[in-house]
C-alpha cells in the first residue's frame, strides 16, 4: 500500500465507527454511541482535503445525523450488497480503489476490503476480516479504531502536525 495515495476513506458503521451494539429506543428507532475522537480525526482528515463516506448495511437515522454533524455527504446506508455499494461510492466520488482505506469488522466488509488500497480491520474485528486486513487497529470499532487510523495515513503522508492538531 502506498499511502500518498489514499484519499478516500470509507466506512462501516456498527463495530467501526459504533461498538456494535444495537440498541432499540422506546419509539422503535435505534440508538448508537459514536466515539467523539474518531469525530474528531474525521475532521481533521477533511481539513486535509481528504473524502470520508459511510457505507453500512442498516438504514438509520442516528447514523444519517452523525454524517452530517461531521460533513460527511457520501452516505450509504440500508445495503445488502456492500461491492456493489462500494462500487457505487468510487463512481459518486471519482475516486480508484488505490486511493481507498476501507475499515470493516465483519464479513459483508471482506468485498470492499478486498478491492480497497489500503484494507482495515478493527481490533474487535471478525477473523476473516482481521486476515484480509493490511492493518488490524489497536483499538476496538467504537473505542477511536477511526481516529487510530486516520492518525496512520496522515502520518505516512506526513500531514499531520501539531499545528494540525490545534486548529481542529
Amino acid at each position: 500500500m502506498s499511502a500518498a495515495e489514499i484519499e478516500l476513506l470509507i466506512l462501516d458503521v456498527d463495530g467501526v465507527l459504533t461498538d456494535g451494539r444495537i440498541t432499540p429506543g422506546n419509539r422503535g428507532e435505534t440508538l448508537k454511541s459514536f466515539y467523539v475522537q474518531d469525530g474528531c480525526a474525521i475532521k481533521i482528515w477533511q481539513k486535509n482535503a481528504k473524502h470520508v463516506a459511510i457505507l453500512s448495511g442498516r438504514d438509520e437515522a442516528c447514523v444519517k445525523l452523525r454524517a452530517a454533524e461531521l460533513g460527511i455527504q457520501t452516505v450509504v446506508t440500508g445495503v445488502s450488497n456492500k461491492s456493489f455499494a462500494y462500487q457505487k461510492i468510487l463512481k459518486e466520488t471519482g475516486h480508484q480503489d488505490r486511493q481507498v482505506a476501507y475499515v470493516g469488522d465483519d464479513c459483508p466488509d471482506l468485498s470492499p476490503m478486498q478491492r480497497s488500497g489500503f484494507p482495515v480491520a478493527v481490533a474487535n474485528a471478525v477473523a476473516a476480516v482481521k486476515q484480509t486486513a493490511e492493518y488490524v487497529t489497536r483499538k476496538r470499532g467504537g473505542e477511536g479504531a477511526v481516529a487510530e487510523v486516520i492518525e496512520l495515513l496522515l502520518r505516512r503522508q506526513g500531514l499531520w502536525s501539531r499545528e494540525l492538531l490545534a486548529g481542529s
